[in-house]
C-alpha cells in the first residue's frame, strides 16, 4: 500500500463519522422545531422528513422518541452552559448574568409546546437529571461568582436562587406577551439582587 493511498482510505473512514455527526445535528435541530410546533403529539416521521433523512437513519440515532426527546433536552442545556462560559468572556459579570438568564428565558419560550414531553422523558431518568441540573448549577454558579466579586450581585445570593426563581418565573401561564412577561419580573429579580448601597 503506497502512502497516497493509506492517506485516502483514512479520509475515507473519516467521511462516514462526519456525515453521522452532520445527520445528528441535523436531526436534533429539526426535533427541536417539530416537537415545539406539534407538541407531544409530533412524529418521528416529520422530524426525519424536516432533516432531509430517511426514517431508518433517524433510528440508527435515536432508537425511541423518549431517546430524541432526552437528546434535544440535553443540547438545550449543554448551549446554554456553553453560553455561560461566552458570557463570562465577553461581557461586565452583572450583565452577563442577566443576559444569560434572558437567554434561558428565550429557550423556554421556543420549547413551551414540547414542555410536557420533555418532563416525561426525564421522569426517573436520575443520570439525566443530575447531568442537566449539574451542568445549569455550575453555569449559574460561575456566573454568580463574578457578579458577586463584581460587586453587582449581593455576597449571599447562592445559585439555587437564581435556578429556583428563575424556575418560578418561567411558569407564568403562557399567553400573547408571556415573554415580555418573564422578562420584566425577571430583570425586576436581577435588579433586587444588587448589594444594599445604604
Amino acid at each position: 500500500m503506497t502512502k497516497d493511498m493509506g492517506h485516502e482510505d483514512a479520509k475515507t473512514s473519516r467521511k462516514p463519522r462526519a456525515d453521522s455527526l452532520r445527520n445528528r445535528e441535523k436531526l436534533l435541530a429539526a426535533a427541536t422545531e417539530v416537537f415545539r410546533a406539534g407538541g407531544p403529539e409530533a412524529s418521528l416521521e416529520a422530524v426525519a422528513r424536516r432533516a432531509e433523512v430517511g426514517i431508518g437513519t433517524l433510528y440508527r440515532h435515536f432508537p425511541t422518541r423518549d431517546a430524541l426527546f432526552e437528546a434535544v433536552y440535553r443540547r438545550d442545556v449543554d448551549q446554554l452552559a456553553d453560553l455561560a462560559d461566552a458570557l463570562s468572556a465577553a461581557e461586565p459579570p452583572g450583565e452577563a448574568l442577566r443576559h444569560w438568564m434572558h437567554r434561558a428565558v428565550d429557550v423556554v419560550a421556543t420549547k413551551k409546546g414540547m414542555l410536557a414531553t420533555l418532563s416525561v422523558a426525564t421522569e426517573g431518568r436520575q443520570e439525566l437529571y443530575a447531568y442537566t441540573s449539574g451542568r445549569m448549577h455550575d453555569a449559574a454558579r460561575g456566573l454568580l461568582e463574578r457578579a458577586t466579586t463584581a460587586g453587582a450581585v449581593r455576597a449571599d445570593v447562592t445559585p439555587e436562587d437564581l435556578l429556583h426563581a428563575f424556575v418560578g418565573m418561567a411558569s407564568i401561564r403562557p399567553r400573547p406577551n408571556w415573554r415580555t412577561a418573564v422578562i420584566r419580573v425577571l430583570d425586576i429579580f436581577i435588579d433586587g439582587l444588587a448589594p444594599d448601597r445604604g
